[in-house]
């Protein structure tokens, strides 16, 4: 079992990911401490979603090692998962299920004991207490959400994947999204969210990566990154107000064009 001792709870390692003669992913390294939200950014098709695909064992990758609180994600698979959350951008619960059967549902796969007394704990701390009966299909966009963190978290994992998981939120739900992942950080586990949101990276995540045509460009924590490319003259020439921020040193680095 996995002990928070500030060691590192995901270790990726020369990953590689390819689609036929496409790579999309290139030699792509880095690790996610106990204790810490990191972010995984870049323009739609820089390879984040393969990265994830891959750490989550949907995809096998072509090379490289992937380790989840010390358990190497193919030869131990099982143990691997385990440890592990995932919250995707679409929720695929069933929508004719109440908020209570679809906990209680989750619960019993994970093989979590859940009393009464213990969901209703859970209810009211995600704040849903008076809509526990009501239909997943008739909730917001922000209860939807907040269900899909207690499922992804429901057997207490050592990390958490989110995958754009304040999309869509207005800001009172996406402020109360980010004070319950800032929640499972202070239990020492780890985090491994991506964003389009520079704010959001900027003002959650405790280090990012920014990768871009499969390769991570830059790693550290977002001030770290800003101060670096602060000067860069790409940087400066996007920038719109004066002081440079993530989102300038992120379109400096990956450029202008959109990507479909």
């Amino acid at each position: 079992m996995f002990t928070n001792n500030g060691s590192s709870i995901l270790e990726v390692e020369g990953l590689n990911v390819f689609y036929g003669n496409f790579q999309a992913v290139k030699d792509v390294s880095f690790k996610v401490n106990s204790g810490e939200i990191f972010g995984l950014l870049g323009p739609n098709g820089a390879g984040k979603t393969s990265t994830l695909s891959a750490i989550e064992g949907l995809i096998i990758p072509q090379a490289g090692q992937i380790s989840i609180a010390g358990y190497n994600t193919r030869t131990q698979a099982l143990h691997a998962r385990a440890n592990m959350g995932v919250q995707l951008q679409a929720t695929s619960f069933q929508p004719e299920l109440t908020i209570k059967e679809i906990i209680k549902l989750y619960a019993g796969i994970y093989g979590v004991s859940l009393t009464p007394e213990k969901l209703d704990v859970i209810l009211k701390d995600i704040k849903l207490e008076e809509s526990a009966s009501k239909k997943f299909g008739e909730l917001s966009g922000g209860q939807q959400q907040r269900v899909s963190l207690v499922i992804s978290t429901i057997h207490d994992p050592i990390l958490v994947l989110l995958d754009e998981p304040t999309s869509g939120l207005d800001p009172q739900s996406r402020r109360q999204l980010w004070e319950r992942i800032e929640a499972i950080r202070e239990k020492g586990h780890g985090v491994l969210l991506t964003t389009h949101s520079m704010e959001e990276a900027e003002s959650v995540c405790d280090r990012i990566a920014i990768i871009d045509h499969g390769r991570v460009i830059a790693i550290n924590t977002p001030q770290a990154i800003i101060d670096l490319h602060r000067n860069d003259p790409n940087v400066i020439s996007v920038s719109r107000k004066g002081k440079i921020t993530l989102e300038d040193v992120f379109i400096g680095l990956t450029g202008r064009a959109i990507r479909s």
